[in-house]
């Protein structure tokens, strides 16, 4: 099972490393390169997602990340449109941070049938989204109003409401794109707060600031943006070393 390996990557490392790609046209000419060198580095696994569908070859792309990749695939859904039988595991998502009944429960109702039919391994997801300088894409496409970044209290209250319902991941999304991550206080309330683990993406430009993210309770890092334009396997891999610790 997915969700066990994902554990026991956290087992092994002080956190684990994924790269999002979005399988949208504009990333057309990248792919292949890109899960070229996330196969070559010390990568952990890709997420596969975006918030909107620009054409009609998603699944066919989301069929060449999966068939060429060394590592667990994750399906990453803006929504239902985005169900795929190309992935391994695919995140359950609640958008537990807004009150919009579409992503709480309304997606889910139409994807759960596909889900199991495919026999695709869902990950209840606890999904967290938080305010950044601009409105960032999943801000616009959710129709929620996302948390603010300056009352970390607030955060592990949803955080824990997302455990007691059953949540088996916390995706804490500063938004793609985004020009600031989650503050690290969120990180550190949230962890003091819940047992299960916790996802960072959004806004995480350097090794260093992902680093930071796992020192105050980061499981999983995820970086996305920055691999559009720089792929490199020496830069995948100082990601990778500082949020494994090494």
């Amino acid at each position: 099972m997915i969700y066990n390996n994902l554990i026991n990557i956290k087992k092994k490392y002080k956190a684990g490393y994924f790269v999002l790609i979005d399988p949208d046209i504009k990333n057309e000419d990248i792919i292949i390169n890109l899960v070229s060198k996330i196969n070559d580095s010390n990568v952990d696994g890709i997420l596969i997602g975006g918030s909107l569908i620009m054409d009609n070859g998603f699944n066919e792309r989301a069929r060449k990340i999966k068939n060429i990749s060394n590592v667990p695939v994750i399906l990453f859904p803006g929504s239902v449109n985005h169900i795929n039988p190309f992935c391994d595991a695919v995140l359950f998502m609640s958008i537990i941070s807004g009150r919009n009944p579409t992503y709480l429960i309304g997606e889910h109702v139409v994807a759960a049938p596909i889900v199991k039919d495919l026999k695709i391994e869902p990950i209840p997801t606890g999904y967290m989204i938080f305010e950044s300088k601009s409105m960032t894409s999943v801000d616009f496409m959710s129709g929620s109003k996302p948390l603010p970044r300056n009352k970390p209290e607030i955060a592990a209250a949803h955080a824990l409401a997302g455990q007691y319902l059953g949540m088996k991941l916390i995706y804490l999304e500063g938004g793609s794109g985004a020009e600031e991550s989650i503050p690290n206080n969120v990180i550190k309330s949230v962890s003091h707060f819940i047992d299960i683990p916790i996802i960072v993406g959004g806004g995480i430009k350097d090794p260093e600031t992902a680093a930071k993210k796992v020192e105050n309770g980061a499981s999983f890092v995820v970086t996305g943006t920055f691999n559009e334009k720089n792929i490199s396997i020496s830069k995948l891999n100082d990601f990778a070393n500082a949020i494994h610790g090494l």
